[in-house]
């Protein structure tokens, strides 16, 4: 229960106005004409507006207090972060050097007139590799390496697996260089012989050597069919590939294997046939965030004294993967002062300093005065004139760098032999800057917790200190679905819907970064003995299929897509729910709430039929039709391909 808050003086408007006229009465008796049309009322009325809002100031003084407080415990706001996405730049042709993308090149999507545009920049530098075709080979059985280069350069056909393909059968192509984080384009002569296969979906996958393991590459396109047409096919090579030895042949190897047929999923009767092959890299991908770097910027000169502030002229600061660095000029050159949440553990002489992200105050060491009398320095103190500057910072970040997928395809900088840019995937992680509101809930919690994870709410809070780029964060202890001695922390981070208002299963799955650094952050504060597992919660599919009659005049199209964003909207595990801030841990879901989400429509006369249907997201198989679908206690509700139909009046 929260303690009450003292109102230091209740009085309102109105009941300014009574007293006023009560002392008009009793010292002005010949005033006689009291109504609001007097303009001694009008006048009365006026210092009473006044007087209220000066009340209502004062009133805000312990709100006031209340800030300050967790100042002085060391809370702060938490900072925007930024969202992260890969964006691919393909080549307008193939070229015969290396192409660089730099680091801090930026795309963005497109500007509209309600709409700014959304601006990523590149973290680090993308050189796209040339690359040929040099080797060529099969494996059968994952055993035997069969060359067919000899094949190749006659241009005879060759079966590039066994007669009847089995699993682990293996297409070797071997590239000029090793070309990590590049597209390869390979362009194939087959011929229809590898028949029994679906061409949309053959159990076939590319994979790429990293030096230590095959990787999958990730298919772009595939117009061959599984190697059965003339065609090309499309593959984005993994950032770790690596040339190597395959045969005592060096070459960068990329392969395409056969693998074990899924359920109803077919698999080759016989060998696809190759007469010709041909490799080029026709782009790249790299990573890029949704914030500006601020190179080198001068913050100030040092006066020599302890507990001296500068500000950073742009902010709030975006969170990096590395701690920032600040320099300070000496004699010897620019020294490297190193960041630190707190000046606990600095003496006198750590090159230490204290940032704050949110505001983008930088503080230096302060002198503190102990017991016995004695002054004690905590942190060095830079010289009396010396020049500070930051190595580099970030600003921007938020959730509206959350855009979707091939929505980055503005190239803000003209690069050579650079066509297009595209982003493949939606951008996820971005988060708007903490309020002061949150601010307030999560001071109590943090002076109770005191970096140590006890209870649930503990192991949440550092949790979200870990990783506030997600959406959000629940613990389960033992005994509430969870082993015996152990704590699962479930994370769902954060991420936007595409255009049709859906999210893909893929965003709701956090990133193995996030996922280590909540761990490493637990580890240091769980009681022993306890073990934390930080994971994604499991999702429920759920299917909507819907009848709807429109009302006179309406579009049915365009209420048939308002159902859909509506369906979408109100099943979503992140932004959803009956309170608008996602859907509720293990809440199970009636049909009762499909007729009442549709029929609140503008555009719906009357929700003819709904019906529910459990869904697995993961292979998209659907449940049995039910009238309320129960969710496990710390799952959350996933909406997978709901259908509406809608007639017109």
């Amino acid at each position: 229960m929260a303690l009450p808050v003292p109102n230091l003086d209740d009085r309102r408007f109105q009941d300014l106005v009574d007293d006023a006229k009560r002392l008009v009465q009793q010292r002005c008796p010949e005033w006689t004409d009291h109504n609001v049309s007097d303009p001694g009322v009008t006048l009365i009325e006026t210092f009473a507006w006044m007087t209220d809002q000066l009340i209502y100031r004062l009133n805000r003084v312990p709100d006031r207090n209340y800030v300050k407080f967790l100042e002085l415990i060391g809370v702060s706001l938490f900072p925007p972060t930024a969202a992260r996405s890969q964006v691919t730049f393909w080549l307008s042709a193939p070229q015969p050097d290396v192409v660089r993308i730099p680091t801090g090149t930026q795309t963005a999507t497109i500007r509209t007139e309600t709409d700014e545009a959304v601006v990523f920049a590149t973290v680090e530098d993308l050189p796209i590799i040339p690359s040929s075709l040099v080797e060529l080979g099969s494996m059968l059985d994952g055993k035997a390496y069969r060359d067919q280069w000899a094949a190749l350069e006659k241009g005879t056909s060759f079966a590039c697996f066994k007669d009847v393909p089995a699993p682990g059968d293996a297409l070797y192509v071997g590239l000029t260089e090793a070309v990590p984080s590049n597209a390869v384009r390979l362009r194939f002569s087959c011929h229809i012989e590898g028949v029994g296969v679906d061409p949309t979906d053959p159990p076939l996958i590319w994979e790429a050597w990293s030096g230590e393991a095959w990787e999958r590459c990730e298919l772009d396109a595939d117009t061959t069919g599984g190697l059965n047409r003339d065609g090309d096919v499309v593959i984005h090579v993994p950032k770790s590939h690596e040339a190597s030895l395959i045969s005592k042949k060096r070459a960068g190897w990329i392969r395409a294997r056969v693998t074990e047929s899924a359920e109803g999923q077919p698999a080759y009767s016989a060998s696809p046939s190759i007469t010709s092959l041909n490799a080029i890299t026709i782009g790249g991908t790299v990573d890029a965030v949704n914030a500006e770097l601020v190179v080198a910027e001068d913050i100030g000169i040092a006066e020599g004294v302890s507990g001296e502030r500068f500000h950073l002229q742009r902010g709030p600061v975006v969170p990096g993967d590395e701690p920032a660095v600040l320099e300070v000029s000496a004699q010897a050159g620019w020294e490297e002062w190193t960041e630190v949440a707190d000046f606990a553990g600095s003496g006198p002489d750590d090159r230490h300093f204290v940032i704050d992200l949110s505001s983008g105050e930088l503080r230096l060491g302060p002198a503190v005065r102990q017991e016995d009398g004695t002054i004690r320095q905590f942190g060095a103190v830079p010289e009396q004139g010396a020049r500070l500057r930051m190595r580099s910072y970030r600003v921007g970040g938020g959730r509206n760098g959350n855009v979707a997928a091939r929505s980055l395809s503005v190239l803000k900088s003209s690069i050579p032999f650079v066509a297009r840019v595209e982003n493949r995937r939606a951008a996820r992680g971005g988060v708007d800057g903490e309020d002061i509101e949150n601010a307030k809930i999560r001071g109590p919690i943090r002076l109770r917790t005191r970096s140590r994870a006890v209870t649930t709410e503990d192991y949440e809070h550092l949790a979200r200190e870990a990783a506030p780029e997600v959406a959000r964060i629940r613990a389960v202890a033992a005994g509430d679905g969870s082993e015996a001695g152990s704590v699962r922390v479930l994370v769902v981070p954060a991420a936007s819907p595409a255009a049709g208002g859906w999210l893909r299963f893929d965003q709701l799955v956090p990133g193995d970064e996030t996922l280590q650094a909540i761990t490493d952050r637990l580890e240091e504060a769980r009681v022993i003995g306890t073990r934390a597992i930080v994971e994604p919660p499991v999702y429920r599919g759920v299917t909507v299929v819907a009848k709807l009659r429109a009302r006179p005049r309406q579009n049915p199209n365009r209420l048939q897509d308002e159902a859909l964003q509506a369906l979408y909207a109100y099943f979503d595990p992140i932004t959803g729910g009956p309170e608008g801030t996602g859907w509720p841990f293990g809440r199970p879901v009636n049909v009762g709430e499909v007729y009442s989400v549709l029929q609140g429509l503008r555009g719906t006369e009357v929700v003819e039929d709904a019906r529910l249907f459990g869904a697995d997201p993961i292979t998209g198989q659907r449940g049995q039709q039910t009238q309320r679908l129960e969710v496990e206690p710390h799952a959350l509700v996933f909406s997978y391909e709901h259908q509406v139909l809608v007639e017109g009046a």
